[in-house]
C-alpha cells in the first residue's frame, strides 16, 4: 500500500488552469470536433469508454451518443456539475467520477479507449509516468488511449529569441491572455514532446502518431499492445 502522505495531491491544480477546458469546450464546433476524433477512433457501439479530465462533458456525451458505454471523469467539482448538465440536456447516460488521473477507479484491462484532454500537463513528470501507468492497466489490450495536452514543440530559449518573445508569441498565436500563459508557465507541468513521447512508450504503450501544433499543442494516438506484441 502507498504512502499516501507522500502520494501527489491532484485537487492542488483545481483553478489554476479553470479557462482551459472553456476555451475549447466553448468553442461552437466542439461538438463536431468531439464526433470526428470518437469516429477517427473508431468507437462502436457497446464500447468503454473513459474520458479523464472530461471538462465540460462534450466528449463523453458524443460517446454517448454513439453508443459507448461511458465513464466521465475530473477533479474539478465545478466542471463535473457542468458535464451533469450537459449530459442532462442531451438526453444521454453517462456515469460521472470526482476523480484525476492519479485517482480514478478502474478495473484492470476493462476499457476499449481512454481520452484524455489538457489534464496530464498538471502533473510532475514522475506523476505523469504513474498516471500514464494506470491507464495502460485500465485498458484491454489492443485498445487505444488518445491523449492531447499542451506540450511544448520547440526549446523556449532557442538562439533567435528569449523566454520572452517566445511566450510573446504564445500569447498572440494561441488566444490565451498573458496571466493565464504566465500561471501556465510558473506553476503548471508542461513538458517537450519528446519528453511526452518516451514517458508514452516506457509506459508500454506503442506510439501510433504524433501531432504538433507548435509550439504548445500535442496529440497522441496510442495502443495498448496484446499479448505477445512487442510495444
Amino acid at each position: 500500500m502507498l504512502a499516501r502522505d507522500w502520494y501527489y495531491n491532484e485537487r492542488r491544480s483545481i483553478g489554476i488552469d479553470s479557462t482551459v477546458a472553456s476555451i475549447y469546450d466553448g468553442q461552437d464546433d466542439s461538438d463536431l470536433r468531439a464526433r470526428a476524433a470518437l469516429t477517427m477512433l473508431g468507437v462502436q457501439r457497446g464500447w468503454r469508454v473513459a474520458d479523464i479530465g472530461c471538462g465540460t462533458g462534450v466528449l463523453a456525451c458524443e460517446a454517448a451518443l454513439m453508443g459507448a458505454d461511458v465513464d466521465a471523469i475530473d477533479i474539478s467539482p465545478a466542471m463535473l456539475a457542468l458535464a451533469e448538465i450537459q449530459a442532462r440536456d442531451r438526453k444521454v447516460a453517462v456515469r460521472f467520477q470526482s476523480a484525476g488521473l492519479l485517482s480514478f477507479a478502474y478495473q484492470p484491462n476493462s476499457y476499449d479507449l481512454v481520452v484524455s484532454e489538457f489534464a496530464l500537463h498538471h502533473l510532475p513528470d514522475f506523476w505523469k509516468a504513474v498516471a500514464l501507468a494506470r491507464i495502460f492497466r485500465a485498458l484491454k489490450p489492443g485498445a487505444c488511449f488518445y491523449l492531447r495536452d499542451i506540450v511544448f514543440a520547440s526549446m523556449p530559449d532557442g538562439p533567435e529569441r528569449g523566454v520572452e518573445a517566445w511566450a510573446d508569441f504564445i500569447i498572440k498565436n494561441h488566444r490565451f491572455t498573458r496571466e493565464s500563459v504566465i500561471t501556465h508557465m510558473r506553476d503548471e507541468y508542461s513538458t517537450f514532446g519528446w519528453v511526452i513521447e518516451r514517458l508514452l512508450t516506457e509506459a508500454g504503450f506503442t506510439l501510433v502518431s504524433a501531432d504538433y501544433d507548435a509550439p504548445l499543442h500535442g496529440t497522441y494516438r496510442l495502443r495498448k499492445p496484446k499479448s505477445g506484441e512487442q510495444g
